[in-house]
């Protein structure tokens, strides 16, 4: 049965890592649901957070076979429940919907944040999980949402004491 597995991968290298796993993935028939990277807590180690749909055993040979390629030094797989993860969207509208006082109630709810201000349009800001952020949208949608982007999804552990404690 197939399920949302979260691949964090620690490496030395990110550019080079993402054509050697766009390979990876492409030849195991892996369609990747999200793909972000950053630096993480070690110096000049960079961590890639990849969000799949698969089974198990794929997840697992996958996992294993990432850790063969020479610029990771380390390969997780987790599923939803054992992390905390995040998306940033951001939702564009009419200034005149703003200005009617209708979203106070989900600013609060939704802990919202106003990140510019123009005479056409407000952007705000929320960061949630990807059902809260959909959920939100579609609150937002007949109000006359002009534009709307999702973030990658970021994730990290629940327990343990990180990567750092693993090596």
């Amino acid at each position: 049965m197939k399920n949302e597995f979260t691949l964090t991968i620690y490496s030395e290298d990110q550019l080079r890592l993402i054509n050697k796993l766009s390979a990876m993935f492409l030849r195991k028939q892996v369609q990747i649901v999200s793909l972000n990277m950053s630096v993480c807590e070690m110096d000049k180690i960079y961590r890639h957070t990849i969000v799949v749909n698969e089974t198990l055993d794929v997840v697992v040979n996958l996992a294993a076979q990432i850790e063969k390629v020479i610029e990771v030094f380390r390969c997780f797989y987790h599923l939803n429940e054992e992390l905390v993860c995040r998306q940033v969207a951001l939702f564009k509208i009419p200034t005149a919907v703003f200005l009617t006082g209708s979203l106070d109630f989900l600013l609060r709810k939704n802990d919202l944040k106003i990140s510019e201000i123009q005479q056409e349009y407000v952007i705000l800001q929320a960061t949630a999980t990807a059902d809260e952020l959909e959920a939100l949208t579609e609150k937002l949608n007949p109000l006359g949402l002009i534009e709307f982007v999702r973030s990658s999804g970021i994730a990290m552990v629940k327990s343990g004491g990180g990567f750092v404690a693993e090596i």
